[in-house]
């Protein structure tokens, strides 16, 4: 059994991306990497408390590496920007990857340099790589939001 932590963005869309994974056995959308605790939404949407929108990924990693994480997690948002997805602006949506083993730090570490030889985005990855903190979850509103409202967000990774 493994834990991982991404930010990119808007956490709905993350989440729901990641929800249809096999090897993905639970998610929970929530904040990391700020300094306030217990924040709420409307506290990290004030781009006060350094949180970022996140989300927590329970997986099964006889069935699902961390690699295919990072790989799946690359595909549903932009690496490049900058403290921002598409329309979000805010430090709440800045892309990282919270790691909690060297073995995932290391992994992460090689994926970006990878991503960043390969030439497949038009400027460098601006993707984070930061020990885990305190995980907080977000309101029950949030929790698998797209499949309350029935709608899908982004592009179909399958």
């Amino acid at each position: 059994m493994g834990i991982a932590f991404f930010a990119g963005g808007c956490f709905w869309g993350i989440e729901a991306g990641f929800q249809k994974v096999p090897g993905v056995i639970n998610t929970k959308v929530g904040y990391m990497g700020g300094h306030t605790i217990e924040p709420t939404y409307q506290e990290v949407c004030s781009d006060t408390t350094g949180h970022a929108e996140t989300i927590a990924l329970e997986y099964d990693d006889t069935a699902i590496t961390y690699r295919k994480l990072l790989e799946i997690f690359f595909s549903l948002h932009n690496p490049t920007e900058v403290n921002r997805q598409g329309p979000d602006v805010g430090s709440q949506y800045r892309s990282v990857i919270f790691y909690t083993s060297p073995e995932q730090k290391e992994e992460a570490e090689m994926f970006i340099a990878e991503m960043n030889q390969s030439g497949r985005y038009h400027a460098a990855i601006a993707t984070e790589v930061v020990p885990a903190e305190t995980f907080w979850p977000a309101e029950e509103y949030h929790q698998s939001y797209f499949l309350k409202i029935g709608q899908r967000y982004g592009r179909s990774l399958f």
